[in-house]
């Protein structure tokens, strides 16, 4: 659930934005995607998967993602490999809630924060505008 910035002050949403910096420094490893159990029939016509109805031997598990457009199932072992596969979905479910809410968060800053009075943006302390040793391309030819 969303929590309503609107009535924070700059301080507060500046406070915030400093403790999610601090949390993103503590998340481990994670991939995208999502733990799916599935059932299969073996196909031996012995075999209690046959009967109709019995969903099949399982579950077996998949974990499944998106990459350039196309569905990838990766199916997984029961016991370690599962098991560290469920830790870093859930951290990447982490890291994605803090992504979010930092959005949120900057997003208010950037409502809250005054314009400078001259029109230029707020002085955040560091100069711009590269190494200051000038372009790096050659001079054009003659």
């Amino acid at each position: 659930m969303a929590a309503d910035l609107s009535g924070r002050d700059l301080a507060w949403l500046e406070r915030r934005r400093a403790e999610l910096l601090a949390l993103f420094a503590q998340v481990g490893d994670f991939r995208r995607g999502a733990l799916n159990p599935v059932w299969r029939k073996c196909g031996k016509p012995n075999c209690a998967c046959a009967r109709p109805g019995h969903r099949g031997h399982g579950p077996q598990w998949n974990l499944t993602r998106r990459t350039g457009g196309k569905t990838v199932n990766v199916h997984l072992r029961p016991g370690p490999e599962l098991e560290k596969a469920r830790r870093e979905v859930a951290e990447h479910q982490r890291f994605a809630g803090l992504v979010e809410e930092m959005t949120r968060v900057s997003e208010a800053i950037c409502a809250a924060r005054p314009p400078a009075a001259d029109g230029a943006p707020p002085d955040q302390g560091a100069e711009r505008g590269g190494s200051g040793r000038g372009s790096r391309r050659p001079p054009p030819p003659r």
